[in-house]
């Protein structure tokens, strides 16, 4: 029970703890051998974007998972009491905004529209796919 959650919760900050000083030792490595740095092809992802992109997924993963206790326990209770709506309300306007700031800042040109749309991924399922469980959230039972 809580016991599970507190050690869960301890090991997550940890984990970001680490990742946070392998980004920045990356990042401080990077700066400072400029000269020695290989030219890598504009198609590759770096280290840092990688990173970017794994701590995109994760963060989309853990961002899409907090609803699911919400909805278990509504699911459970078959009500809704207790909810805070307005918590609800403004997340969902929050993830509507910022999944539409992504969209309408989409390249004009075809060509870089597919890879604006991969590299933007985890962000917009993250804001869409919670917006779609906050409906859920609010309008169920």
């Amino acid at each position: 029970g809580s016991k599970s959650l507190k050690n869960f919760c301890i090991t997550w900050i940890v984990v970001c703890i680490a990742l946070c000083i392998i980004l920045l030792c990356q990042l401080l490595l990077r700066n400072q051998d400029r000269s020695g740095v290989i030219k890598r092809s504009n198609n590759s992802l770096g280290m840092i974007e990688m990173s970017g992109f794994i701590c995109g997924y994760i963060s989309c993963v853990f961002y899409l998972g907090s609803r699911f206790p919400q909805l278990y326990k509504n699911f459970r209770r078959r009500s809704t009491e207790g909810t805070s709506y307005l918590l609800f309300a403004l997340a969902m306007m929050g993830n509507c905004t910022y999944g539409l700031s992504l969209v309408l800042r989409m390249p004009a040109t075809k060509s870089l529209q597919a890879l604006y749309f991969l590299h933007h991924l985890p962000w917009l399922i993250g804001s869409f796919g919670v917006l779609f469980l906050d409906v859920f959230v609010s309008f169920s039972w």
